[in-house]
Formats: C-alpha cells, structure tokens, sequence
C-alpha cells in the first residue's frame, strides 16, 4: 500500500473506532445506527420514499423498510400519503423523532467534546476544523 492508500485505510479505521465509542459513550435511547440515520436524513431533506431512503442511507428497501416501521412504531415518524402518487407514501419525521435525534446527537457532542478535552487546542481545532471536509465527502458518495 501507498503512503495515501495508508493514510486513508487508518482513517476509516480510526473513523470506525471513533464513532463506534461515542455511540457507546452516549445513550442511543434503544434505537440502531440505521434507524439514526433515517432520522438524519429526514430531517435534513423532509419527506422521502422509502427507496429514496434506502438509496441515500444506504441500505436495502427490506433495511429501510424495517428501519422504518421500527421508527413508526415508536412514534418517530409518520407515513403521509405521496402529494404526486396518491398510490405511495412519504415518510416524514415527527417532533418525537427530532428531538430523539437532537438527544442522541447531543449525547455523542458530549462525549467528543470529553474526548477533545484531552488533545491540546491546537488538536483539538484541527479535528473539529475537519467537520466541514468530511461532510463533503460522505454527501459525495450519494
């Protein structure tokens, strides 16, 4: 492997690590890595398909499907029918679910912001400079 390829394979491995613990370190309120997603992403893009969802998570449309029913049932998101086919429906997140996802969100803000805490600020500047990079590069895959 080269120095880049290197550099790279450490960082999903770190990346991996990284939020793997702070989903630990926080309560996740009884809800799996999926499921916080499809929370995510409806609340950044509003109502979706389920195959929309499955494309963008991604996952299969059986995945997406029992991450929403799973979701429906805690009462975290809503089906509305589709305004351009009355024969589908959206998916759309309810105020439960987006303080759910704020909470947990928040939890693992707390844990990073501990683990910050122990770098210099110098480090600690630099990680979180990243933010904007990495978000650029996981919406780049969609």
């Amino acid at each position: 492997m080269g120095t880049r390829q290197e550099s790279a394979f450490e960082m999903v491995l770190a990346l991996h690590r990284l939020l793997r613990s702070l989903r630990r370190a926080s309560p996740t309120r009884g809800l799996q890595p999926t499921q916080l997603i499809v929370l995510s992403l409806l609340t950044e893009a509003g109502p979706s398909r389920v195959g929309v969802i499955a494309e963008r998570v991604p996952c299969s449309q059986p995945t997406a499907t029992t991450a929403v029913a799973g979701l429906e049932k805690l009462g975290l998101v809503r089906r509305e029918a589709d305004p351009t086919d009355a024969r589908a429906t959206h998916v759309a997140v309810t105020e439960a679910g987006e303080r759910a996802l704020r909470g947990v969100a928040y939890g693992e803000t707390e844990a990073l912001l501990d683990r910050l805490g122990r770098l210099t600020e110098e480090e600690a500047d630099q990680v979180l400079g990243s933010a904007a990079l990495l978000r650029r590069l996981a919406d780049s895959g969609r």
